[in-house]
């Protein structure tokens, strides 16, 4: 996804938060993510995506 001024990235939360890392738990209700199979659309910046790739193998990315 190329890096706009205004582009978007939207997530949804696919695996439980139980048995996380309290510091992963944390990346994810701040990317807006509450329980699962919720969506959240954010700004693409390198910071979401920092924790996007944190987090990864609980959220999905979706167009």
């Amino acid at each position: 996804m190329t890096t706009a001024s205004n582009s978007k990235v939207k997530l949804q939360l696919v695996r439980s938060l139980i048995g996380t890392r309290e510091s992963h738990r944390g990346t994810v209700r701040g990317l807006g993510l509450r329980r699962i199979n919720s969506v959240s659309e954010l700004e693409d910046t390198p910071a979401v995506r920092g924790m996007i790739n944190k987090v990864s193998y609980l959220v999905k990315v979706i167009s």
